[in-house]
């Protein structure tokens, strides 16, 4: 009999023991504890058949109708564990930490392989734990600046530092705009952005500082959870002060090669924000391969955004720093040693 384990020693096993996710492919896209590997007792199909079959007719004949469905899949289970554990040993989950991980862990005992642990309260114990971890006061220091000031690329310099970093972009597979979609992998659900978010906190110091680049609520299609966002709105911003001129060559640096009807379609998103002259120009100028006039368009619009919003945070929490014409390698060290002087880390607590 495998060990029930409650979720921080669960996780704290998950770091050096490779962990499988038994539910259904379909809850697994929803959210899934992060590095997890999925192989799923049921389908979603039989998922959905075994269900029926407990509401019309009780649990004895739901799980007969759940062995028969998962019998001749048993060789495979243990066929796919091994293959992703070669040392035989794994942890193992479901959805409420019932059944379905029991029996999972059971069979693969019987194959001789070793289950460290089964996860107390499964997969949802793992989301009560990464929700109220939000809540949680943390060292944050938001990078800001308008659209092309190179904020990502110093984010990463930054990390080369040896400072702790979060990339709520990365993270969330979009840079943020009505462009940011462009060249990234499709976006994880909400609910994944938040796990993945949680996962990659996890792993820092709480009394070190954290930086992260500014960003609105919402990121493409996924959103930043409430209680974090309003920690980064409470949190000191460091302004990075870019001229127009340098932020377009970057821009059209970014962007130069991306296939012209995703810019085209990204202007039409914001048309009605541009304005009907703006947005004429914006996609004349896209349409003679002039990149230069259309981010100088584009960043009529974003500039006056971005502003507006950095102007309803306390003006005593925002600091600016000219970083014009330094490399992102330069800024980041311009970066630290800024924040070494100017911003005192308090103690990190957890809020009431």
């Amino acid at each position: 009999m495998s060990e029930i384990l409650p979720i921080h020693r669960f996780l704290e096993k998950a770091q050096t023991t490779p962990v499988i996710d038994v539910r259904s492919p379909g809850e697994f896209t929803d959210g899934h504890i992060p590095g997890a590997v999925s192989i799923p007792l049921f389908s979603n199909e039989e998922r959905a058949k075994v269900g029926t079959r407990y509401k019309q007719a009780g649990r004895d004949l739901a799980v007969l109708t759940g062995l028969e469905l998962i019998g001749p899949k048993l060789a495979g289970f243990v066929k796919q564990s091994r293959k992703i554990a070669p040392g035989g040993e794994v942890l193992v989950h479901c959805w409420r930490g019932g059944m379905r991980s029991a029996s999972f862990a059971w069979l693969l005992q019987t194959a001789g392989m070793e289950v460290a642990g089964t996860l107390q309260n499964g997969y949802k114990a793992f989301r009560q734990e990464a929700l109220q971890f939000f809540d949680k006061s943390l060292p944050l220091v938001v990078l800001g600046g308008q659209t092309g000031s190179g904020k990502t690329e110093i984010l990463h310099q930054l990390r080369q530092l040896g400072e702790q970093v979060v990339d709520l972009e990365e993270l969330a597979h979009h840079k943020g705009s009505s462009f940011g979609a462009i060249g990234e992998a499709p976006q994880p659900t909400v609910e994944q952005f938040e796990n993945n978010l949680f996962a990659s906190l996890c792993t820092l110091d709480p009394v070190r500082r954290i930086w992260l680049e500014d960003e609105s609520v919402t990121i493409g299609t996924v959103r930043i959870p409430n209680p974090f966002f309003n920690r980064m709105r409470q949190a000191p911003v460091i302004f990075l002060e870019v001229p127009k001129e340098e932020r377009i060559v970057r821009l059209v640096r970014m962007y130069t090669g991306c296939e012209p009807l995703l810019l085209t379609q990204a202007v039409e998103r914001i048309h009605k924000r541009l304005g009907g002259q703006h947005y004429n120009r914006a996609m004349q100028a896209l349409a003679t391969g002039d990149y230069a006039t259309a981010a100088d368009v584009s960043l009529t619009y974003y500039d006056k955004a971005y502003l507006f919003g950095l102007s309803k945070r306390d003006p005593e929490t925002v600091h600016r720093l000219s970083v014009a014409g330094l490399s992102p390698g330069e800024a980041a060290r311009q970066l630290v040693a800024y924040a070494a002087k100017n911003l005192p880390l308090a103690p990190a607590t957890v809020s009431a």
